[in-house]
């Protein structure tokens, strides 16, 4: 783990600086894909990303605070610390969708091309959580004795950070290689999914899963999520009219 970055007299926080990272790179990734696209309304899918950024951001955050609010109770201030490891991500990935959506609406922006360009930028966003997980120690794994364990809050543990980041690369190598033949939206579609499916397979391995009445709350999330792109999919491969 690697949770300081010591820049002279500075120790900065490897985390929430990898987030950061992540979020300019996939606001980078989505003005390419639009140009790739010919989507000309770069303004608007420019302000379309950072609204989806803000609002998923904010409302992981706030549905953490909510969750565990007798502690936050006790030291409200605690609630602006910048940590990763008190983000909501089935939360946060919602609440950013729907703010997305009503944006979207309200300026008209075409639905399934708009979504396409968004497709890698999931994936670097995934790329970057994990990473960021990986160097602060967060979302960690279940005790596991294996070659690939590696040592971590006093035992040998599942590497689910390391696991997420493969996922997470895999998810963005297919995006790229698959993203000239398919129809409108089904990349967006394919990606969604297939982080889906990830975090649903992840979550068993995990060692600090939330769970609510028994269930691990993630991977509801992540099976509602992927049942939604599997139903989608086979009418989106349709091209449009």
């Amino acid at each position: 783990m690697f949770p300081i970055l010591q820049l002279g007299p500075l120790a900065v926080p490897v985390a929430p600086l990898t987030l950061l990272a992540g979020m300019w790179v996939a606001l980078w990734a989505v003005e390419k894909e639009a140009q790739r696209l010919r989507l000309t309304d770069a303004e608007r899918l420019n302000t379309l990303a950072f609204v989806g950024l803000l609002a998923g951001v904010a409302g992981a955050r706030l549905a953490y605070v909510v969750r565990f609010a007798a502690v936050y109770a006790a030291d409200p201030l605690s609630a602006l610390s910048p940590n990763p490891a008190t983000l909501s991500a089935p939360e946060g990935v919602f609440i950013g969708i729907v703010a997305m959506a009503a944006y979207g609406m309200w300026r008209a922006l075409p639905l399934r091309p708009t979504l396409d360009t968004f497709a890698p930028a999931l994936a670097c966003l995934a790329i970057a959580l994990a990473l960021a997980n990986l160097a602060s120690g967060d979302a960690f794994g279940a005790p596991a004795r294996l070659p690939w364990s590696i040592f971590l809050w006093d035992d040998y543990r599942h590497p689910t950070q390391v696991y997420a980041l493969l996922a997470a690369l895999l998810t963005l190598g297919l995006w790229w290689t698959s993203r000239r033949a398919l129809a409108p939206g089904v990349s967006f579609l394919q990606t969604l999914a297939l982080l889906a499916a990830a975090a649903v397979f992840i979550e068993a391995f995990r060692g600090d899963s939330l769970l609510w009445a028994g269930w691990r709350i993630t991977q509801f999330v992540g099976l509602a999520v992927l049942a939604g792109c599997l139903v989608l999919l086979p009418r989106w491969r349709r091209p449009l009219a």
